[in-house]
C-alpha cells in the first residue's frame, strides 16, 4: 500500500506543470492530534521571594530580570510580591550614581549612553541602563527597543539594560522606573542610567528619581526648539551638545558658547553646583572622559556639602507622595459606584447642564459619603 503524501501543488500551479514550479504545501497538524509529554510541555520554575531575593543579590541575570517584570506588572498579587521582595534587598540599595539623560529627538541619547556604558564598564564599573521606550497607543508596549540600538553595550558582561514602555506616564519615565532601580542597585550595579523618551512631556518626573541630570543637545536645532529646552534647561545639571566632530564642530563650539552665556542667567538646579554647557561626540568618543569627570566632581561637591544625600531623602519622601496619589485615584476611579455615578455627572458636563468645577466637587462629596 502507498503511502499517501503530505504534501500538495497550489492552486495556482498549471495543471500539468513539471519540476520547474518546486512550490509545495504542507499540510498542517490538528494541534489535538499532537501528543504531549513531561519533556515536551516546558514551564517558568515559579519563584518563592527568596529566590527572587537570592538571585537578585547574586546578579543572575534571569532572576534579575524577572524580579523586573514582577514589578513591573498590574497584578495585585504580583504587587504584593514584589513589596515583599523590595523590602528583603533594601539594605543592599542605594550604593550607585543615579544619571537622568534627556534631550531632544535625534540628538544621539542611546549613541550617548552606548559609549559612555562602554567607557565606565573599562574603568570597572557595572551599568545598569533602563531605556524608557515611548508606548504604542495601540499595544501599550515599547515601540523603539533601544536595546537594539546599543549592541556593543549589550555584549558587555558588567552591563544590563532594561528596555520598558513608558505606558503613558509624564515625563516619559515607567511608573516602577524607582523600584526597578533598588533592583538593580541590589544586584550590585554602581552606575544607573536612565534614558528618557524625550524633550516634549515634563522631565521633573526624572528629576525627581535621580542625582545627576543630563540634558543632551545638537546644535543648530533651531529657535523653534529653544521654548522647549527653557523648561528643562532649568533643571539639567550639565548640558551637552552632541555630534561635535567633522563638519559640525564648528556648529557644536559655537552652541556650546550661547548656551554658556545663557546658563549665566538661570539658577542652577542643585545647590552648590554650577550647570556649564560641554560637547562631546558620542560617535568617535570625544568628550566621554571629560564629562564623566564632570559627573564625579558633582558627586564629590555635593556629598561634601550635604545636597546629594538631603536630595536623596527628599525623592524618598516624594516617591511615597506619589505612591498615595495613585493609590488614591485607583480607589476613586476602581469603584463600581463612583463610575455609576461619574458616568451621570459627564452626561450633565456634556448637556451644560452642570459646569465641570461644580461637577468635579459632587463628586467629591459623593466619595466622602460613601467612604463614611
Amino acid at each position: 500500500m502507498t503511502k499517501k503524501s503530505n504534501t500538495y501543488k497550489p492552486d495556482w500551479v498549471p495543471e500539468n506543470a513539471g519540476k520547474e514550479f518546486a512550490t509545495s504545501v504542507v499540510k498542517g497538524v490538528n494541534p489535538k492530534d499532537i501528543k504531549k509529554t513531561e519533556k515536551s510541555v516546558k514551564t517558568r520554575k515559579h519563584l518563592e521571594i527568596a529566590d527572587y531575593v537570592n538571585g537578585v543579590l547574586g546578579n543572575d541575570r534571569v532572576i534579575l530580570a524577572r524580579t523586573i517584570t514582577l514589578i513591573e506588572s498590574n497584578s495585585a498579587s504580583h504587587n504584593e510580591t514584589a513589596q515583599k521582595v523590595l523590602k528583603e534587598i533594601l539594605p543592599n540599595t542605594g550604593n550607585s550614581l543615579r544619571i537622568g539623560i534627556t534631550g531632544v529627538p535625534g540628538a544621539g541619547k542611546s549613541t550617548l549612553i552606548e559609549t559612555l556604558g562602554v567607557y565606565l564598564i573599562s574603568k570597572g564599573h557595572k551599568v545598569a541602563v533602563l531605556a524608557i521606550d515611548p508606548s504604542s497607543t495601540v499595544t501599550k508596549g515599547s515601540i523603539l527597543g533601544d536595546k537594539t540600538r546599543m549592541e556593543n553595550l549589550a555584549r558587555e558582561e558588567n552591563c544590563f539594560i532594561r528596555p520598558s514602555p513608558s505606558g503613558g506616564t509624564l515625563g516619559g519615565v515607567a511608573r516602577k522606573t524607582r523600584e526597578t532601580m533598588l533592583v538593580c542597585e541590589a544586584a550590585g550595579y554602581d552606575v544607573i542610567l536612565i534614558e528618557t523618551v524625550g524633550v516634549g512631556q515634563s522631565e521633573i518626573t526624572v528629576r525627581s528619581m535621580v542625582d545627576f541630570f543630563l540634558l543632551l543637545m545638537i546644535a543648530g536645532a533651531g529657535d523653534e526648539l529653544q521654548g522647549i529646552k527653557k523648561g528643562v534647561i532649568e533643571l539639567a545639571d550639565a548640558l551637552l551638545i552632541n555630534k561635535a566632530d567633522g563638519d559640525n564642530k564648528p556648529r557644536a563650539l559655537l552652541a556650546k558658547t550661547d548656551f554658556s552665556m545663557a546658563l549665566h542667567y538661570i539658577q542652577p538646579a542643585t545647590k552648590g553646583w554650577r550647570t556649564e554647557a560641554h560637547t562631546c561626540s558620542a560617535a568617535t568618543g570625544e568628550g566621554i572622559k571629560e564629562i564623566w569627570d564632570v559627573v564625579e566632581k558633582f558627586r564629590d561637591i555635593t556629598g561634601a556639602n550635604g545636597v546629594f544625600s538631603e536630595r536623596r531623602k527628599n525623592q524618598t519622601i516624594e516617591w511615597m507622595n506619589k505612591m498615595i496619589e495613585e493609590k488614591l485615584l485607583s480607589e476613586f476611579y476602581d469603584n463600581g459606584e463612583i463610575r455609576k455615578e461619574l458616568e451621570k455627572i459627564s452626561g450633565k458636563v456634556l448637556e451644560g447642564s452642570a459646569l465641570p468645577p461644580a461637577a468635579a466637587e459632587t463628586m467629591l462629596e459623593f466619595y466622602k459619603k460613601i467612604r463614611k
